[in-house]
């Protein structure tokens, strides 16, 4: 049981370590990976070019970042998804702070929570179908 906990624990250790001898792209922020290692632990909506002409999106938290790639963790399923980083056209990133609450019931609950409520209430406020109160994305 401990080898598999230790196995899980080893997995979930992904984070590329940056030292002195990193590719300068991991470092230098003018490149977009080591850009987006600055917002690690962000919640994010990355869009993709598929093809020629086929946009497609995924929105969660960003969990690593590589030379290649960079891995979130889904907002819907708690899964993380491996994306490769030279289809991304486009990234937004959420400016307000991330709070937990999409499995607490008590946070999603609108009489528990009157912002959410407020927001809900305001039609120019509901522009966005992902983050109800956020015109941003």
């Amino acid at each position: 049981m401990a080898n598999v906990e230790e196995k899980q624990d080893k997995r979930e250790d992904r984070n590329v370590q940056i030292n002195p001898n990193s590719p300068e792209i991991l470092t230098n922020n003018i490149y977009t990976p080591a850009f987006l290692r600055e917002q690690i632990g962000k919640l994010m909506r990355v869009e993709f070019l598929i093809g020629t002409n086929n946009l497609t999106d995924r929105i969660g938290i960003l969990e690593d970042v590589g030379a290649s790639y960079i891995l979130l963790r889904s907002v819907e399923s708690n899964n993380l998804v491996y994306c490769d980083i030279y289809s991304i056209k486009f990234v937004t990133i959420a400016t307000s702070p991330w709070f937990e609450s999409m499995n607490n019931p008590m946070m999603n609950n609108s009489m528990m929570n009157p912002m959410m409520n407020s927001q809900m209430m305001n039609p120019s406020m509901m522009s966005n179908r992902y983050y109800p109160g956020s015109s941003d994305f």
